[in-house]
């Protein structure tokens, strides 16, 4: 039955309102998908005009240049890879996507936080159901916090199910007097550095695909299976975590969180119901390796619109953005909430006109802007970015990515420290208060491993612990204490966001009469 993970009700979303700084209301219409082929740029809205949904198909991004993609040694076995995806059933369905949109709408306007986490990128060898659950675990223990603290639906967004593909700053890597091509994720090419390895091959997007379809069973059996259910709570503590200082904290939030639920349940709430036996989970992934995704889209019967089945909510990246390139134009069709992830190089003007080609129609929850500066220069560029967007009257859900704004060296390892990480989501908060924006959601790359990849946090990994149990074949992630401890923060800045307008409202009230 192709529902979304967790789901058997449709939430609606109405009229919704946020402060702005001259003090006005703002109502927001849902608007599901597009059922007429419509104009993706026109000449008012900030882009250039002329181009249409008419003139798009899946493949037509091969008329413009494509970044960051592998260079292939024979194309025929590409073909034949691809041809062999094109043949299999999607991995999600196109309802599962609207769901998401009308969850990522409610964000846009506060009445809903997103939570995007999960591995930087997925391996093939460290491929288990033991790593999926943990991982798992800890976005259910994360958003729980966010919720019970912060006092808004969580949306909760794995990186998991297809996040295999990295782009790479260069196209070789070189140790000593050699030089191969870089490895850019598992379903292109092996991490080892030898020349047999370093060589793209196309059957590995086979094999990702087969992973991918894995992960996502697993996923839906936990989320409607009663292992997501409410009344678990207290089971998803990792068992590493139960004498830290945040795995107690989660503990003393489990059994008020318990305690809650009792009390629902004794005002006549079902121990069976859907909310205390489900969640909603959906899937994410940088649409990164076009052949890929394109050999994954498909044709959705009930709106005659194409939708990428590859995963729920698909991402570009900083390095492929550009409004010319083969990205953009192929994520400019398909109807897949989507977002795009934006830096300190970042002109204001050419956001509006990158959020103008891709969600021409200004629909809610369409598109998600993910910012990645590190906590100085989001505190200096992101106003500007805000203030041309809302002058635009462009609608997008903010989300802060505090990861890739911050990694360095350190010992060998690239690591990030966990006080600068803390420090870019306190910036993104500040900015959205002083902006009377609303911040939608966090995007973080983190694991439910016991790893020592990122220093600081009250695991207190140190630089000297960087080699105990470094293990990610990129990027390096938050341990689940480290995650846990992050839930709690934003919690708090949710909790002290929600008051503010409450007591805004009650000043409003007063004033009336």
């Amino acid at each position: 039955m192709a529902t979304t993970i967790g789901a058997n009700q449709q939430l609606q979303l109405g009229a919704s309102c946020r402060p702005a700084r001259a003090g006005l209301k703002r109502a927001v219409r849902v608007q599901a998908i597009a059922s007429e082929p419509r104009v993706a740029v026109t000449s008012n809205n900030g882009a250039a005009p002329g181009t249409t949904l008419g003139d798009w198909s899946p493949e037509s991004w091969r008329k413009r240049t494509a970044h960051q993609q592998p260079n292939y040694p024979d194309k025929e076995e590409v073909a034949k890879a691809c041809g062999e995806i094109k043949s299999y059933p999607p991995l999600i369905f196109a309802g599962e996507c609207r769901n998401l949109q009308e969850r990522l709408a409610k964000a846009a306007v506060g009445e809903a936080f997103i939570l995007q986490g999960g591995d930087c990128a997925e391996a093939f060898t460290q491929f288990s159901a033991n790593q999926i659950r943990d991982t798992y675990r800890v976005l259910l223990q994360m958003s729980v916090v966010m919720m019970f603290g912060g006092g808004v639906p969580v949306v909760k967004l794995g990186r998991m199910a297809g996040q295999f593909a990295k782009p790479r700053s260069a196209d070789l890597e070189t140790k000593g007097d050699v030089s191969l091509p870089s490895y850019r994720g598992d379903i292109i090419n092996g991490p080892e550095f030898t020349e047999q390895a370093r060589i793209p091959d196309p059957w590995r997007l086979v094999r990702a695909y087969n992973q991918s379809a894995a992960t996502l069973n697993l996923l839906r059996g936990f989320s409607t299976g009663g292992y997501a259910g409410l009344k678990r709570i207290a089971n998803w503590n990792l068992d590493f975590m139960a004498n830290s200082d945040e795995g107690k904290a989660y503990m003393d939030l489990a059994r008020r969180v318990d305690e809650a639920l009792q009390f629902m349940m004794a005002c006549g709430l079902s121990s069976d119901s859907d909310i205390m036996s489900e969640t909603e989970f959906y899937t994410s992934h940088e649409c990164l390796l076009l052949d890929y995704e394109e050999a994954l889209t498909r044709l959705d019967s009930t709106t005659n619109t194409w939708y990428d089945c590859s995963a729920h909510f698909l991402w570009c990246g900083e390095r492929t953005r550009q409004l010319d390139a083969s990205h953009v134009e192929f994520m400019r069709g398909i109807q897949n909430p989507i977002g795009v992830k934006v830096s300190d190089k970042m002109d204001p003007a050419e956001l509006v006109s990158l959020i103008a080609s891709l969600n021409p129609d200004n629909t809610p929850g369409r598109l998600a802007v993910i910012v990645r500066m590190g906590a100085e220069k989001l505190r200096a560029k992101f106003p500007a970015l805000i203030e041309a967007v809302e002058q635009a009257g462009q609608v997008v859900t903010w989300v802060c990515d505090p990861m890739h704004g911050n990694t360095e060296s350190c010992n060998g390892f690239k690591t990030r420290r966990y006080d600068n990480v803390r420090a870019e989501v306190e910036a993104f908060f500040d900015v959205h208060d002083a902006m009377g924006s609303v911040p939608g959601g966090v995007h973080l790359e983190m694991t439910g491993d016991n790893v020592t990849e990122c220093v600081g946090g009250g695991s207190a990994v140190g630089e000297e612990d960087l080699n105990t149990r470094y293990h990610t074949h990129c990027d390096p992630r938050l341990n689940a204490e480290q995650s846990l401890e992050m839930a709690f923060y934003v919690a708090s800045r949710l909790r002290q966001r929600k008051e503010k307008i409450a007591k805004q409202k009650n000043q409003h009230i007063t004033l009336a009469f």
